[in-house]
């Protein structure tokens, strides 16, 4: 069974940073995209960042101010450092994957989520 559990999230004021972090566990064989959606109230899930292979991919709304990284140690683990946040940030954070396990193919795992909240 894989897990995917997000860490990282808090309260923080417009201008300031956060580092969210997302370990896949489980008994995975390959991890081909890793990434970051939102969902804030009364709004759809979108897209924040994604990674493959070392290339990502951002929202118009937060390039030039997050990054997404990978961990070149533990390669489960994918990283989004939020800066000069804004409260319209103000979202549930879902790390997503795109991988395969030693038992079945290649298939998208959410976390669980976690709030960012970004206000004076």
């Amino acid at each position: 069974q894989v897990q995917l559990v997000e860490s990282g999230g808090g309260l923080v004021q417009p201008g300031g940073s956060l580092r969210l972090s997302c370990a896949a566990s489980g008994s995975i064989f390959s991890i081909n995209t890793m990434g970051w959606y939102r969902q804030a109230p009364g709004k759809q899930r979108e897209l924040v960042a994604v990674i493959t292979s070392g290339v990502t991919n951002y929202a118009d709304s937060v390039k030039g101010r997050f990054t997404i990284s990978r961990d070149n140690a533990k390669k489960n683990t994918v990283y989004l450092q939020m800066n000069s946040l804004k409260p319209d940030d103000t979202a549930v954070y879902y790390c997503n994957a795109k991988l395969s396990t030693y038992a079945s193919q290649s298939a998208y795992y959410w976390g669980q989520g976690t709030q960012v909240t970004v206000s004076s």
